[in-house]
């Protein structure tokens, strides 16, 4: 089969992968349609939120799993990881249609009428595998994620945050610091687009943080929140 198929077929399938959507799997098993409750997202936020933070954790990994696997999967079939030449722009641009695939996926999902959650968590997953740059910017996100949180005790105001170290990250990787990522550049476009995604998806959030009514992490459930209550109100 013809390496460009191949990685197309790759492609598609991140995004099917990224497309299933483990929050309104976990609360169907307890009785819950996720969509119906709290902010009506199917995130790991949203499903810790309803049902509690042993969920909240197995969401967020199944979801991140679900963007780590298919892009780690494509650099190593398709030759990228492991080569001992340095990674082409055009391999790069190949291996990011991988990595954001997945996310699009979890916000776009076919399975649920082309509606999803916010992509935090596939997004890190996708990031993790493309190894190393966009790893080290993923971690840096991950700091800047948990540092506004631990301050604010806002999710979506530190997910974007975060999101948005991402192209400052690998711009400074690929402009300031080492030959060796000098072929990375379509890292820094990739990147900047995925943090305006996230960031768009989160407009709600910040709208509510900016009017002082967004629900802090670890604040106790309002009525809307609570199984089994009314969402009018959202």
């Amino acid at each position: 089969m013809d390496p460009a198929i191949t990685r197309l077929l790759l492609i598609l399938g991140a995004y099917l992968v990224g497309a299933i959507p483990f929050g309104l799997l976990i609360a169907k098993s307890k009785g819950v349609d996720i969509r119906k409750h709290g902010s009506g997202n199917i995130g790991a936020t949203n499903v810790g939120r309803v049902l509690g933070k042993k969920f909240f954790v197995i969401c967020f990994v199944l979801d991140m799993l679900k963007g780590l696997a298919p892009t780690l999967a494509f650099g190593l079939i398709s030759g990228i990881i492991g080569s001992n030449e340095s990674v082409s722009p055009v391999d790069y641009w190949w291996w990011l249609g991988a990595m954001v695939a997945p996310v699009l996926g979890h916000m776009f999902s076919p399975f649920i009428g082309f509606k999803g959650g916010k992509g935090v968590a596939t997004g890190l997953g996708s990031l993790l595998a493309v190894f190393p740059i966009m790893t080290i910017a993923a971690g840096v996100a991950l700091a800047v994620f948990l540092t506004t949180l631990k301050i604010s005790r806002y999710v979506g105001l530190s997910s974007s945050l975060a999101s948005l170290s991402l192209p400052i990250t690998t711009a400074v990787l690929v402009y300031g610091v080492a030959d060796g990522f000098a072929g990375a550049w379509p890292t820094v476009l990739a990147s900047a687009a995925l943090a305006l995604v996230v960031i768009v998806k989160h407009r709600g959030n910040l709208s509510r943080t900016l009017q002082g009514t967004e629900p802090k992490a670890g604040s106790p459930k309002r009525p809307s929140e609570v199984v089994g209550t009314s969402t009018n109100d959202r």
